[in-house]
């Protein structure tokens, strides 16, 4: 499904059990010990596997087009507001908390905060670690992890117009940074 190394995208999961020859109980229940994390959407799509296609093709009555819109709006009501950015309400003091926090240098903090680091290679335990010192879930950060803006606070002189680059491992960001071998493993690890 992916290159070696790393965890399969939600997609290329999803795919694959879509595809699966007994999308039954016991291959849900072999995904979801593989993929905790897409736990939630593998039962979503289980379900809809499952379910029975209907072909009523009558019209809605007034009183369920009624009760679907009321549904709605309360559902709609329910939603969230738009999530903030977790790494743009911190300050430069709260990004050296973060780093003193984690016991790392600030450039691996920098490059964190750019989000050049790819999200799959960030282990689960030091996700939670910078979730909890930037006081922000780590939903937050998956879902703010994609394209970061520029900052624009760094300038340098350039030949070209800058771009966010290519995202690279957390290892390779704590290797460039000069974190020694001992410490790298400790702060790699999957589990405490």
């Amino acid at each position: 499904m992916s290159p070696a190394g790393e965890r399969p995208s939600r997609e290329a999961v999803l795919d694959a059990f879509a595809v699966e020859s007994e999308p039954d109980r016991s291959t849900l229940e072999r995904y979801l010990r593989l993929y905790p994390e897409y736990a939630n959407e593998l039962v979503d799509l289980s379900r809809e596997l499952s379910r029975e296609i209907s072909e009523d093709e009558a019209p809605l009555s007034v009183a369920d087009r009624a009760l679907i819109d009321a549904a709605w709006s309360q559902h709609a009501k329910a939603l969230p507001a738009t999530a903030s950015d977790p790494f743009a309400v911190l300050t430069a003091d709260d990004w050296r908390t973060v780093a003193h926090q984690l016991d790392v240098p600030r450039q691996v903090i920098t490059a964190l905060r750019e989000r050049r680091v790819s999200l799959l290679s960030v282990p689960r335990r030091f996700l939670q670690n910078l979730a909890a010192a930037m006081r922000c879930s780590i939903r937050q950060l998956e879902l703010s992890w994609g394209s970061a803006p520029l900052v624009a606070g760094r300038s340098y002189k350039a030949d070209g117009k800058p771009t966010s680059g290519e995202q690279v491992t957390l290892e390779k960001v704590l290797i460039d940074a000069g974190v020694p071998v001992e410490k790298r493993a400790r702060l790699l690890v999957e589990a405490d």
